[in-house]
């Protein structure tokens, strides 16, 4: 074997460990980026939720961030049985006849139109310092 060989085959190796060091840092970057934007996104569907007693507001959570299938997951939800009328809208109706409708807050699809956005800004954050982190 000579010197050239060798010489290729020690950066050829001290590459593939830099490779192994930045995806083990892109794993984690999926994790915090959805945590962070989730929780961002509850910030905002609680501040976006009509007050009327406060229960409704109250009722928001985020379940932990989990490793499903090769990926993460962490929802967003409301406890409180009657959220999806007030999200979506309902019919108004006395004595057994609809009057009117009351339109919806929207309030989860504002929250979600967040979060999408914090996602994309906060992972190309994340990317930048793990390249900024490895010298590429």
């Amino acid at each position: 074997m000579n010197t050239n060989q060798r010489a290729n085959e020690i950066r050829l190796k001290q590459f593939r460990e830099e490779l192994e060091l930045m995806l083990e840092d892109v794993k984690a970057i999926d994790k915090k980026v959805l945590t962070k934007a989730v929780n961002m996104g509850l910030a905002d569907v609680k501040k976006n939720t009509p007050v009327d007693t406060g229960f409704l507001r109250k009722m928001w959570f985020a379940t932990p961030t989990l490793e499903v299938n090769g990926g993460v997951e962490k929802e967003l939800f409301n406890a409180a049985d009657y959220a999806l009328y007030v999200n979506n809208g309902h019919r108004i109706v006395r004595y057994g006849k609809t009057v009117g409708f009351k339109k919806g807050e929207f309030m989860l699809e504002k929250a979600i139109g967040k979060v999408d956005k914090a996602m994309v800004e906060e992972f190309r954050k994340e990317v930048e310092e793990v390249t900024r982190k490895h010298g590429k």
